[in-house]
């Protein structure tokens, strides 16, 4: 009987987040991914400058 209270208490905890990441403000996933399309097309921007300035020329 000792052991199934134990294993319950067990399933319990492993779903709750470790103390030290719940005190982080975690930003939303979609946040994430506007970033990460902003920074890919500024550094697209930044590597083919020269070949876009002179598709338009």
């Amino acid at each position: 009987m000792m052991k199934s209270i134990t294993f319950m208490d067990d399933k319990e905890q492993i779903n709750k987040t470790p103390s030290k990441m719940a005190r982080l403000a975690w930003p939303k996933a979609k946040y994430g991914v506007i970033l990460a399309v902003i920074i890919i097309i500024a550094v697209n921007l930044i590597y083919y400058w020269e070949s876009i300035i002179s598709f338009f020329k």
